[in-house]
């Protein structure tokens, strides 16, 4: 079996030296970057499988570092900080961040969080995979938006939209299930997995970035709609 292969990317050398240690006794392979422009050279050179990512850098910080990986993949990002701010967290997950774990940190959840996201990823793509023979068009048409599902493209009048893996995932299970509704509780376990700590604004975050890119209005949005005090449905807007 593969060996997921994890990019720790810090400027604090005993931050590096001890997630090293815990994640190859994980059985992970493990590459080591100081900076965000080394992380973004790594990223381009080898298949990683996860990042995790320090906030406070020098150079290029984390939510910069960020936002030049998501041009380029929708690997899952860990951000690492000692802030603690509400502020720092949304702003994180709304640039691409698919978590964000504050500092001093227990290797132990770390772990079991690396684990989650992961699991949901191969989740996901089994889960694609198996779909996929059953289907005979795995793209998804709605006025003025398609989700091609295999290709994970989504295009709004005929425009691509980058979207991170996580929003993908969401768009994923509610536009697949018109008329559903997902509880906020429900949506986590199923794109963040159920051993994973976060809460609501994690994925009230994720709804408003998804609003921001695929509806034509997203103070007014006709594809995610909200029901007050459960979650969110898809529905498909008449032409």
């Amino acid at each position: 079996m593969k060996e997921d292969l994890i990019l720790v990317v810090d400027d604090d050398k005993d931050i590096q030296e001890v997630l090293y240690l815990f994640l190859t006794k994980e059985k992970f392979k493990v590459l080591l970057a100081e900076s965000g422009e080394s992380a973004i050279s790594l990223a381009e050179e080898y298949k990683i499988d996860l990042i995790l990512l320090d906030v406070m850098m020098p150079g290029l910080d984390g939510f910069e570092t960020c936002q030049v990986i998501r041009k380029k993949t929708n690997v899952p990002i860990l951000f690492l900080s000692a802030k603690e701010d509400d502020i720092d967290k949304i702003l994180g997950l709304r640039i691409g961040g698919d978590d964000y774990i504050t500092k001093p940190f227990s290797p132990r959840v770390l772990v079991a969080k690396i684990k989650a996201q992961l699991r949901r990823v191969k989740e996901i793509s089994y889960e694609s995979n198996n779909e996929q023979k059953k289907r005979e068009n795995p793209i998804l048409y709605f006025p003025g938006l398609i989700i091609d599902i295999d290709s994970c493209v989504v295009k709004k009048d005929d425009k691509v939209i980058a979207l991170p893996a996580k929003e993908f995932q969401l768009l994923c299970v509610l536009a697949k299930n018109v008329n559903r509704v997902y509880s906020v509780e429900h949506l986590f376990q199923l794109i963040w997995g159920e051993d994973s700590l976060g809460d609501s604004r994690t994925v009230m975050v994720h709804v408003s970035n998804l609003r921001k890119k695929i509806e034509p209005n997203p103070a007014k949005p006709i594809f995610i709609q909200t029901v007050r005090g459960i979650g969110y449905k898809f529905m498909v807007p008449s032409e």
